[in-house]
């Protein structure tokens, strides 16, 4: 079986880099991602990343709290980069050139975002990882992810989550809910399955590009997303939901 995708956006949850810790990044965990990562590099995917920041600091929560919602968003975005610079160094340390792009100025750690750009890392090889979501209050980072697939012309949206598929109703509540294997855009939206904010969903629907939901856990799992075997839930506008 060849390569289904040749250019991808994964979208990495902030606590998929915290591993079993409460708050934080766990670098075992940061190592075993970048591998996985340069491993489908290897074959000559051209990866792109956005990286939410919740293991160090959610928006959301912290207005529930009493902060103004744009601040405590601001805060999240500067969470993301920090999550960013982690990642770029454990896969420049397995030799991937990696190039942090961040939606706010810090022309100190990173380049600025700049679409052109971004492609030109990409085409020649340059794992591109954007950070400070959208650089912009009340979208999140799933809104980024969908943004920036758009912009950069990506063939798809790995989700990689701790579940390996979307179901019917919450797997952990419910020992007898159904994954899916594939769902029309419509399908996600009507049903609220939360699979990404209806923002996201809405953004993928008009650009026509699907998203793959899997486990992150099982390793190898990335790898074989990009080689088209099924393991885990496609969206998708030609999809049926099955």
């Amino acid at each position: 079986m060849g390569i289904v995708y040749q250019r991808i956006l994964l979208k990495l949850s902030g606590e998929a880099l915290m591993g079993d810790l409460g708050y934080g990044i766990d670098p075992a965990v940061v190592q075993e991602i970048a591998e996985e990562i340069a491993d489908v590099v290897a074959t000559g995917v051209q990866v792109a990343v956005v990286v939410g920041g919740g293991n160090i600091f959610r928006g959301l929560k912290a207005a529930a709290g009493g902060m103004d919602r744009a601040t405590g968003d601001y805060i999240g975005m500067i969470a993301t980069v920090m999550n960013a610079m982690t990642l770029q160094d454990a896969l420049e340390r397995k030799s991937v050139p990696t190039r942090v792009q961040t939606a706010i100025a810090m022309q100190e750690v990173a380049e600025p975002y700049i679409r052109r750009r971004a492609i030109r890392h990409l085409e020649k090889g340059r794992v591109v990882i954007f950070g400070a979501g959208s650089g912009n209050p009340f979208f999140t980072t799933d809104t980024t992810a969908a943004l920036r697939a758009a912009e950069i012309d990506a063939n798809v949206i790995f989700k990689a989550t701790k579940v390996d598929g979307i179901y019917d109703s919450d797997p952990v509540l419910n020992p007898n809910a159904r994954r899916f294997q594939t769902l029309t855009y419509s399908h996600v939206l009507m049903h609220d399955l939360r699979v990404m904010d209806s923002t996201a969903i809405a953004l993928c629907k008009e650009n026509n590009i699907p998203i793959m939901v899997f486990d992150l856990s099982v390793r190898g799992n990335i790898h074989r997303a990009v080689m088209g075997e099924p393991v885990g839930t496609v969206v998708g506008g030609s999809c049926e939901v099955s």
